[in-house]
């Protein structure tokens, strides 16, 4: 039965679960904000780190089901305990949350935060152009979302 046993200590897997989940957390929260897409940082994060567990306890890597049932759990925990305290308190969501940033305001381009996240004039010409729009001097605004997503709004005719 040693399936349904430890390996390694229980609390050995929980540590290393969690060093590695803050450790991602900070690299996708701080690092990687517009290649994210849609999902949510922690979410994102969550299913890379649980696939990866999952797959090592169920090839055996993990040694038995418990190990990667407990740092499954771990994981879980700790993407339920950032979603709860961020929607609880706005001060731990200003950090595992991004606000978003303008990149033009009134058709002026912001070049100081294109270059703060490396987005480049092509690009945001190229969003431009999914708006059906062919000028800045359209642009009311346009912003990089918390999801990664860059947003426009129109100037009134």
């Amino acid at each position: 039965m040693a399936l349904f046993s430890f390996s390694v200590s229980p609390w050995e897997i929980i540590l290393r679960g969690s060093l590695v989940f803050l450790l991602l957390f900070c690299i996708f929260r701080f690092v990687l904000r517009r290649d994210v897409g849609n999902l949510g940082i922690g979410d994102f994060l969550f299913v890379v780190i649980v696939a990866d567990a999952s797959q090592n306890a169920m090839s055996g890597d993990a040694k038995t089901f418990l190990d990667g049932a407990l740092l499954v759990a771990t994981l879980l925990g700790w993407n339920l305990l950032f979603d709860y305290l961020g929607y609880r308190f706005p001060i731990v969501r200003r950090f595992t949350e991004s606000s978003s940033m303008m990149l033009v305001s009134n058709g002026e381009i912001q070049w100081r935060n294109l270059r703060r996240e490396w987005i480049t004039k092509e690009e945001l010409m190229s969003k431009l152009r999914e708006e059906g729009l062919e000028h800045m001097d359209e642009v009311k605004e346009m912003r990089l979302e918390p999801d990664g997503r860059i947003s426009v709004i129109r100037l009134s005719a």
